[in-house]
Order: structure tokens, then C-alpha cells, then sequence
């Protein structure tokens, strides 16, 4: 039941027309999706992601992505892989619950209409975690929706 919670879309962050990287976000994950030039070997790309930063490249040339993110991560819990000429960067939220707007801060923020929508979408994902045995895919809220992470006592820590 939680997998018909879990982001039904990705978001862009375009920039002069060009696709920079996609997006979405969990509870406990913001993850970025980098789709890497072909005929670059693997093993020349790297990111490097700090507690409120990431860096994105190809060894020997500036970063793609060089920006701060919008909120702290846990390091020891990021990661990044490469798979089908695409890059996916994990960063854990420092915050469980906490809704980003955007992974790099102040670029590509979402709309007040799509920022609504995912508060709403990860306020149902702790309502899923927290009661497993309920089935909340259909739920729907009516008007404002409250902090995930504050709501009723905020989220149980594990």
C-alpha cells in the first residue's frame, strides 16, 4: 500500500530550455536525477555531497552542478549510483517530513500548487507508516495541510 504513495512524477528543474535534473522526494529522501552525456565512461563522473551541499562532474572539468541544497542531508546516509546514463543522487533529510520545495536552494522551486500537493502526498505517507494496516491511497484533504513533521505530536522517531 505505500508504493501508492510514493511520488507518481518527477519534477524538472529546466534552465534555458535544457532539462538540469529531475526530482522527487519521500519522507526520509530527496532524490536527483542527472541524465549523463553519452560516450563519457562511468568511472569519470562524480559527485560529492556534503551536509548542504552537492557537486556534480566529470573529473578534470568544472562541476555541472555546483549549488547548495535547500535543506541539510545526512552524509553518512547519501549516496549516489549511475545506471542506464543516468545519475541518481539519494540524499537523506536531516528533517524526516520535511517538504523541500527544491533540492538546490533557490532553483526550481515549486509552483504553491505543486509544493500543496506534496506536503499533502508525504503527510499521507507518515499517516501509511505510522498505520500499516490502513490503506490511505484514496485519502484526500480538504483545504490547508498540516506539517507532516508536527502534526498530531509530530513523527515518531524510530
Amino acid at each position: 500500500m505505500a508504493e501508492k504513495l510514493a511520488p507518481e512524477k518527477r519534477h524538472a528543474f529546466v534552465h534555458n530550455g535544457q532539462k538540469v535534473f529531475e526530482w522527487d522526494q519521500t519522507l526520509e529522501e530527496v532524490n536527483m536525477y542527472i541524465e549523463l552525456p553519452k560516450g563519457v565512461p562511468t568511472k569519470l563522473f562524480r559527485c560529492t555531497i556534503q551536509a548542504g551541499h552537492v557537486e556534480v562532474g566529470i573529473r578534470g572539468n568544472p562541476p555541472y552542478l555546483n549549488h547548495d541544497l535547500t535543506h541539510p542531508v545526512k552524509t553518512d546516509s547519501s549516496f549516489w549510483t549511475i545506471e542506464d546514463g543516468e545519475m541518481h543522487i539519494t540524499l537523506q533529510k536531516r528533517e524526516k517530513g520535511k517538504t523541500w520545495s527544491s533540492p538546490i536552494q533557490g532553483q526550481g522551486l515549486l509552483d504553491p500548487y505543486a509544493a500543496d500537493q506534496e506536503q499533502k502526498r508525504l503527510m499521507l505517507q507518515r499517516f501509511q507508516e505510522e498505520n500499516p494496516g490502513f490503506d490511505f491511497s484514496q485519502a484526500q484533504f480538504s483545504g490547508t495541510c498540516p506539517d507532516p513533521r508536527t502534526f498530531m505530536g509530530g513523527i515518531r522517531s524510530d
